[in-house]
C-alpha cells in the first residue's frame, strides 16, 4: 500500500487496494501482519473518512496527550 494516502482520492480504489493487501497478508502467514490487518478491518470506516477531506485527528490526539501529561504532574 505504498503512497495510497498521497496518490489516491477515490474510496473505491482505496477499498480495492486494501482488499488486495489483506489477501496478501493472509497468504504471507506472518502473524504480526495479521494483527495489523485486523486493526485496519476494525477501523476501515475511520480510515476511509480520511479521503473525505484529507484530515486526521492527529492534532486532537496531540492535545489529549498534553492534557494527560499535565494531569499526571499535578
Amino acid at each position: 500500500m505504498p503512497n495510497i494516502f498521497e496518490k489516491t482520492t477515490d474510496k473505491i480504489i482505496v477499498s480495492s487496494k486494501l482488499a488486495k493487501w489483506h489477501e496478501k497478508v493472509i497468504q504471507s502467514r506472518f502473524k504480526s501482519f495479521k494483527t495489523i490487518s485486523r486493526t485496519t478491518i476494525n477501523h476501515y470506516q475511520t480510515i476511509f473518512n480520511y479521503f473525505n477531506n484529507r484530515t486526521t485527528n492527529a492534532s486532537t490526539e496531540y492535545f489529549n496527550t498534553k492534557l494527560k501529561v499535565f494531569r499526571s504532574q499535578f
